[in-house]
């Protein structure tokens, strides 16, 4: 099954439709697609990438609110519905906004899928964020060093990195 077979992706697809980011204006699900992309490098199974679909639906609390009873999850694979939740639960714990002394204090998942969607959502948001804020965001700096604190506590080089953007 191709991925945009999916329930996953299909609902996605659904719940982002035509919309784009504000600043950039870039179609919201190309955040999926790349994404996905970084996940098939990365060599993540199926069900990775399915639960990489949804964990725009339930991360941030405004989003879990809406979605919890506005989205049906009958035809959800409840493994994949844990993998976004557990995404959920260790993307939270390190935002932009909190300041860390030491990169251990970025909580890792002990499932190997939700490190591996740390990976793409990271890897896919510091690169948009360079070809599209970096100059112009506020907190510019912040965010610079908020990325690559991730993908130095996921393991990603800067080369891997600059590989996977001139990819994608």
């Amino acid at each position: 099954m191709q991925i945009q077979e999916t329930p996953e992706y299909q609902l996605i697809k659904t719940l982002y439709g035509d919309r784009k980011a504000t600043r950039s204006q870039v179609p919201l699900l190309n955040h999926i697609d790349e994404g996905l992309q970084i996940l098939v490098w990365e060599q993540a199974e199926l069900t990775t990438q399915r639960a990489y679909c949804l964990h725009p639906v339930f991360q941030g609390d405004d989003s879990l609110l809406e979605n919890y009873t506005n989205v049906s999850l009958d035809n959800l694979d409840n493994r994949t519905i844990l993998l976004a939740m557990e995404y959920r639960n260790i993307a939270n714990q390190y935002l932009s906004t909190r300041i860390i002394t030491q990169l251990e204090e970025i909580r890792l998942s002990p499932l190997k899928e939700v490190n591996q969607m740390l990976v793409a959502d990271k890897i896919q948001n510091r690169k948009d964020f360079e070809c599209y804020h970096q100059h112009s965001h506020i907190r510019s700096k912040e965010l610079t060093i908020y990325f690559a604190n991730w993908l130095r506590r996921l393991g990603i080089s800067e080369e891997k990195y600059h590989n996977y953007c001139q990819k994608l």
